[in-house]
C-alpha cells in the first residue's frame, strides 16, 4: 500500500500524504513525501496535516457529548440553550450541525481576537438567509454557534474542550509536527503555503491539524471501536449520522447524498471532506462493515489523489462511498438567458454573466470561468481532468417553484438568491 501512496502522490504532484485504514479490527497506516517540500523532513504517521472542514464532525462531537449528558438538545429551539441568540431566528442545533438552519455561507470579517461570544452577541439579532428547517445550504457560522454552546456549556474554550473531550481521548500527540499546505501548479515546483488562513473566530469550522491516524480512530470510535470508543454512546453515535436533507426542497447536491449532524452520506458510508489552504483530507467510515478509511495531503491536488486512490481500492474489492467531484461530461444543454445575474448568501456572492458561447460564472470577485450547463441546469466548470487539474466548481440554477423562474443558484453547497 506505501508503494501505491507514493506512486499517487508523485502522480498528482503532492509533496507529502497519510493514508490510514481502520479494518478487521485492525489499524493500517502509511506515509510518503515530505511535511514541507524540498526541506527533507519525512511525514511520519504522527505529523499533523490542516483539516479545514473536516474539523465540523470534531465540533458536532463535542455537542453530541453534551446532548448524551443531558446538557443540550438537538431538536430544541436553540435560543433556549444560548441565550445570546434569543433576539435571533429559530432553529435547532441538529439543523445548525446539518446546514439547514438557514444560516449565511461564511462568516463576516472582524477585528482580530474577536471572541466567538462578541461575534455571536453582535450577529445573532442577524435574519436568517433561508427559512430554516427548508433547504440545504453550507455555512461556517453555524459551527461557531456549534462551538460557542460548546463553551457556554463546559466553561472551557472549544480549543480546550476538544483536546480534553475528544482528541485526549483518541491518543492524538499533542506534540506533533505539522504540514505545510502546497499550491500544486503544472508548470513549476508546488509553492508552500506556511500559514493556513482560517482565523481563531472559525476554528470550530475549520482549525484542526490531525493526522490520517487520527482521523481513521474518530471514525472507528463513532463505531465503539478502538481507543476512543467511549466518546459517544452507540444511540447518539447513530443519531448523529441519521439524514435529514431527504425531502427538504434543496439538498447537498454536488458534495454528499444526505446530511446528518455533522456527518455527510455516501450511500452506506458517512464521513466529510476537507480542504485548507494547499492540502486536502477525507474521512469515510461504513457502519456494518466496521472499515475506515482516512486520506490527509498537503498539496491543493489532493482531492485529485483521493479520488485515484478510492478507483485503486475499489480494483481490490473495496468500494468506498463517495459523491463525484468530476461528473462524466454529458452534453452541454443551452442555459437560458435567464440563469444571468448576481446571486447572494450572506457576504458570499457571485456573478452569473453571458460569455462567449454560454454562461461564465464569477465566484466572490474572482476571474470569470466558463460553465458546463446540463439539461437539468447543474453545471460545473471545465477541467482538462488531468492529474494536476484544480477541481471544478458544480453547482445547479433551481427554479422557484411558484413562477417557474430561475431565482437560485447552488455552488458547493452553498445556496445563493438572485438580487433584485
Amino acid at each position: 500500500m506505501n508503494d501505491l501512496l507514493t506512486e499517487l502522490a508523485l502522480r498528482h504532484g503532492v509533496p507529502g500524504a497519510q493514508l490510514a485504514v481502520w479494518h478487521d479490527g485492525l489499524l493500517h497506516t502509511e506515509e510518503t513525501g515530505e511535511t514541507e517540500a524540498g526541506s527533507g523532513r519525512a511525514v511520519t504517521a504522527a505529523t499533523a496535516f490542516p483539516l479545514g472542514s473536516l474539523t465540523k464532525p470534531f465540533t458536532a462531537t463535542l455537542a453530541a457529548q453534551l446532548v448524551a449528558d443531558g446538557e443540550a438538545d438537538l431538536d430544541e429551539p436553540l435560543a433556549e440553550q444560548l441565550g445570546e441568540l434569543r433576539k435571533g431566528p429559530e432553529f435547532t442545533l441538529r439543523q445548525v450541525l446539518s446546514h439547514t438552519a438557514g444560516l449565511a455561507a461564511n462568516t463576516a470579517e472582524l477585528p482580530p481576537g474577536t471572541t466567538r461570544a462578541r461575534w455571536l452577541a453582535r450577529h445573532a439579532s442577524e435574519p436568517a438567509v433561508h427559512e430554516p428547517g427548508t433547504v440545504f445550504s453550507y455555512s461556517n457560522p453555524g459551527y461557531l454557534i456549534a462551538g460557542r454552546l460548546v463553551e457556554e456549556i463546559t466553561g472551557l474554550d472549544w480549543d480546550e474542550a476538544v483536546h480534553a473531550m475528544v482528541l485526549q481521548p483518541l491518543g492524538h500527540d499533542l506534540a506533533a509536527p505539522t504540514a505545510v499546505g502546497h499550491l500544486v501548479r503544472p508548470d513549476a515546483p508546488p509553492r508552500p503555503i506556511r500559514e493556513q488562513s482560517v482565523p481563531p473566530l472559525e476554528d470550530p469550522a475549520a482549525g484542526l491539524c490531525l493526522s490520517a491516524r487520527d482521523l481513521a480512530v474518530f471514525g472507528a470510535a463513532h463505531l465503539g471501536l478502538g481507543p476512543g470508543a467511549a466518546l459517544l454512546d452507540a444511540a447518539t453515535a447513530r443519531n448523529m449520522r441519521q439524514d435529514v436533507t431527504e425531502g427538504l426542497a434543496v439538498g447537498p447536491a454536488g458534495l454528499a447524498d444526505g446530511w446528518g449532524a455533522g456527518w455527510s452520506r455516501y450511500g452506506t458510508w458517512f464521513g466529510h471532506d476537507g480542504t485548507g489552504d494547499g492540502a486536502w483530507s477525507h474521512l469515510r467510515v461504513h457502519p456494518s462493515t466496521g472499515t475506515v478509511v482516512a486520506l490527509t495531503a498537503n498539496g491543493s491536488t489532493g482531492a485529485r489523489l483521493w479520488e485515484s486512490l478510492l478507483g485503486r481500492l475499489r480494483e481490490t474489492g473495496l468500494e468506498v462511498g463517495d459523491h463525484p467531484r468530476d461528473p462524466d461530461d454529458a452534453e452541454a444543454a443551452q442555459a437560458p438567458p435567464e440563469c444571468v445575474g448576481h446571486y447572494a448568501n450572506g457576504d458570499w456572492s457571485c456573478r452569473v454573466g453571458a460569455g462567449d458561447g454560454g454562461l461564465v460564472l464569477s465566484v466572490a470577485g474572482a476571474a470569470p470561468v466558463r460553465l458546463h450547463v446540463g439539461e437539468d441546469l447543474s453545471f460545473r466548470t471545465p477541467s482538462d481532468g488531468g492529474p494536476l487539474a484544480a477541481m471544478p466548481y458544480l453547482g445547479r440554477f433551481l427554479r422557484d417553484p411558484a413562477t417557474g423562474d430561475v431565482d437560485r443558484v447552488q455552488i458547493t453547497g452553498r445556496l445563493c438568491v438572485r438580487q433584485g
